[in-house]
């Protein structure tokens, strides 16, 4: 169900390609949640936090400097380089 949180504590992280990808696209793409399903479910039910608050809202936007984090994983979300408004 939970891909890489089985391993001890996942950390990594994530470069963006545009301005902010949502909170649930992001747990699918670093692979923290196998499924959008499962990746709703772990927010709605409160599991993760953006900045060391919770966030309950799965469309939330992320942004480059972001931290987010739940049990057993941490992703640094970074800039890409060679992104531009």
């Amino acid at each position: 169900m939970l891909t890489k949180i089985m391993q001890e504590n996942f950390q990594e992280n994530f470069e963006l390609t545009g301005e902010y990808i949502t909170l649930c696209n992001l747990l699918k793409v670093c692979g923290v949640a196998d499924t959008g399903g499962v990746a709703k479910l772990m927010i709605i039910d409160g599991d993760v936090e953006v900045d060391g608050q919770v966030e309950l809202r799965k469309g939330c936007k992320i942004r480059a400097g972001q931290i987010v984090s739940g049990y057993g994983f941490t992703i640094r979300v970074i800039a890409n380089r060679n992104f531009s408004d």
